[in-house]
């Protein structure tokens, strides 16, 4: 099953792209959609949507694993980064993806093992789960193969199941 991951942000979106195929991993793809602060917001926005797109186009995969928002103390920042993680799914929606949430502690526990876990920790397991030869850069883009591999790991139940479903069952976890 091909699993996109998504840390959802305005300036930086983390993006990973793996295959998962009963218990084992492999990289497709990775990397971070970039914005700029001297963008309007729409013009932010249509990027991350359009960018996003084209991700999804050429990679085509089953399902996306978006990580919840964290509201930290600057309101403004969690608003807008609300909106592009609306489109965020607003993109996944429109390309039939199924759309599974998770939270920081989720991510973090099932990559770690422990939800309060430090980032540094987080992306040395993701670089080991996913046999890197170096930590994904940026952090963002370390986030979102981690909420992949989450995915994989939260939902291996559904997703062995998915595999031992006749052939027009497929993608309806």
């Amino acid at each position: 099953m091909r699993i996109l991951g998504i840390d959802p942000g305005i300036a930086l979106v983390g993006w990973g792209v793996i295959d998962w195929n009963r218990g084992s991993f492999s990289v497709v793809d990775y990397g971070c959609i970039k914005t700029t602060s001297d963008m309007s917001t729409e013009d932010r926005l249509q990027t991350v949507y359009d960018q996003l797109d084209e991700i999804v186009e050429k990679y085509k995969p089953a399902v996306m694993a978006i990580e919840e928002l964290f509201w930290n103390t600057n309101q403004k920042t969690g608003i807008i980064v609300a909106e592009a993680r609306g489109v965020i799914l607003l993109c996944a929606k429109k390309r039939g993806l199924e759309i599974f949430e998770y939270t920081p502690l989720q991510v973090k526990q099932a990559i770690v093992g422990y939800g309060r876990a430090e980032k540094r920790q987080v992306i040395a397991m993701v670089t080991a789960f996913l046999s890197l030869k170096e930590p994904p850069k940026p952090d963002d883009t370390a986030d979102a193969l981690a909420i992949a591999v989450c995915h994989a790991h939260s939902g291996a139940s559904r997703l062995g199941s998915y595999y031992n479903k006749p052939t027009n069952m497929k993608g309806k976890l």
